[in-house]
């Protein structure tokens, strides 16, 4: 997913910027509407992931802590394992479609520029 988002956004930034060449302005727009939906999901299912590894390593440590059965801290480390990269995928989730949001309005802004050109 990392790859697939840094690519498509750096394929749309291409556009923009003019590298390469855009026959469509609102096609693009509807397509970067589609892609946006589809990572805004991949986001949610991530956050809801990352908090319910998050809840259960909390969970883990006060129950070690008030049972004093400290073999959970065995559980404890290996969830934190886990939870360290859903946190940084998400956060890459999180911030790449903030980026794609700003590319959306950067889209919009061409077509809005193109259609005060043609009057």
């Amino acid at each position: 997913m990392k790859e697939r988002i840094l690519n498509y956004r750096q394929r749309i930034d291409d556009c923009i910027d003019g590298k390469v060449a855009v026959k469509d302005w609102n096609a693009l727009l509807e397509e970067h509407l589609i892609q946006i939906g589809f990572f805004q999901h991949e986001r949610l299912v991530h956050l809801m992931v990352t908090l319910t590894f998050a809840i259960l390593t909390i969970g883990c440590v006060f129950t070690m802590i008030i049972t004093e059965y400290y073999p959970l801290a065995f559980l404890a480390i290996l969830l934190m394992v886990l939870l360290i990269p859903y946190i940084a995928h998400y956060y890459l989730l999180e911030n790449e479609t903030q980026k794609m949001y700003v590319q959306y309005d950067r889209i919009l802004k061409i077509i809005s520029d193109n259609s005060c050109d043609i009057h």
